[in-house]
């Protein structure tokens, strides 16, 4: 398997970084948000992220078989170095390492953002998303329960977290 390249995300993206959000909102593991996500959505999306808001396409071949972002956790200024990332990867994709990679260059790119700390919500019962978690050095902190509902059906919410910066 060819190791992905791992870049900023282009508008030029926003057409696969679309339809692999989807994907995995269809799967009904990976999270509350509601599609669709089309090209002129995701574009708009890209273009209101902060400059402490980047998005990271993993490309093999040409072709984009996943994405990661981080985001400032809070609006408050006492949590200003702390980010919650996400990760998707394409089923295709899945099973490759993509998504540790993914998880790794955030690790790696964050404090040049600004961030001690990585956050992540994974709805509980997303193995795959709570191994690949933990797997990366993070740890469950904590869950919330009946966080939110996918249709009729409330959810739990596993809270991992990674100090990245230790003084």
């Amino acid at each position: 398997m060819p190791t992905p390249e791992i870049r900023p995300a282009t508008f030029e993206d926003a057409a696969a970084i679309g339809g692999i959000y989807d994907e995995a909102i269809a799967g009904g593991l990976a999270t509350f948000a509601t599609g669709p996500h089309g090209v002129d959505e995701r574009q708009h999306w890209l273009a209101e992220r902060s400059d402490r808001a980047p998005v990271f396409c993993a490309v093999i071949d040409g072709d984009v078989v996943g994405w990661s972002a981080i985001a400032p956790f809070s609006r408050r200024p006492w949590y200003d170095g702390v980010a919650e990332y996400t990760a998707y990867v394409s089923s295709q994709a899945r099973g490759m390492g993509i998504g540790r990679g993914l998880l790794e260059h955030l690790v790696e790119v964050a404090p040049s953002y600004g961030y001690w700390k990585l956050v992540g919500m994974i709805l509980a019962d997303n193995l795959a998303g709570l191994a690949l978690a933990t797997g990366g050095g993070f740890r469950v902190v904590g869950t919330y329960t009946a966080h939110g509902r996918i249709g009729e059906v409330w959810r739990d919410v596993a809270v991992v977290e990674r100090h990245l910066v230790v003084d």
